[in-house]
């Protein structure tokens, strides 16, 4: 696989496994309202397109049901306190970071988690390598759009000569295609290859290791 002088990367699903404190937020949140809850799996779908999304797809009615808010509130209190219950790096990632480090590479991350948990996250298990870690806000639009992974790329001090995105989900594929970049599509996190594939998915790693050459 092709040497890059920066990379962006995704955060759930690419470097950190947090479907089950996700799915914890998004049930307290459903008992609060006297939802129906979720299964992990049935979570994993839902995740990709920011917190809202996630609980307009687990509230019955979305948006139009009037406890939409409401829940919305509850996650986002509850997640803020148990962001990190399980939440871990896949195997082999903070090997990967360490040698793209070594190798003098620059990294930032780019979420569609909201901006204080991406912040957060990324202090608590990445701050040897990550320091530009942006995610979901009202001053920026969400991935698919540009605009997350080019104000990363402004705050690198680059432009997108020689930069790559890497990330686990259709709407990462979409986010590298809308900025002009190449996309590595990881097959460790919350989209299968064939799903991967129908969405426009090229290059993939199986490994953390094969994000770059050895």
């Amino acid at each position: 696989m092709k040497q890059y002088d920066t990379y962006i990367f995704d955060l759930d699903g690419t470097l950190l496994y947090t479907l089950d404190d996700l799915t914890s937020s998004v049930n307290h949140a459903m008992r609060a309202e006297g939802m129906k809850e979720y299964s992990t799996e049935e979570v994993r779908m839902m995740v990709g397109n920011g917190v809202r999304k996630l609980i307009e797809r687990a509230v019955p009615g979305g948006k139009n049901n009037p406890k939409y808010e409401e829940a919305y509130q509850t996650f986002i209190s509850h997640y803020l306190k148990h962001s990190t219950d399980t939440t871990r790096p896949y195997p082999g990632i903070m090997e990967m970071l360490e040698e793209l480090k070594r190798r003098g590479k620059r990294m930032a991350v780019v979420s569609n988690k909201y901006c204080k948990a991406t912040e957060a996250l990324c202090r608590t298990f990445f701050s040897e390598y990550i320091n530009v870690a942006i995610g979901e806000s009202e001053q920026v639009r969400k991935k698919p759009a540009p605009d997350t992974v080019l104000e990363a790329l402004r705050r690198l001090g680059t432009d997108k000569e020689g930069a790559v995105y890497v990330g686990d989900s259709e709407v990462d594929v979409a986010t590298a295609r809308n900025c002009g970049l190449p996309c590595i599509s990881v097959l460790w996190g919350f989209r299968d290859k064939v799903f991967l594939e129908e969405n426009g998915a090229e290059t993939f790693a199986e490994r953390p290791e094969e994000i770059y050459d050895n």
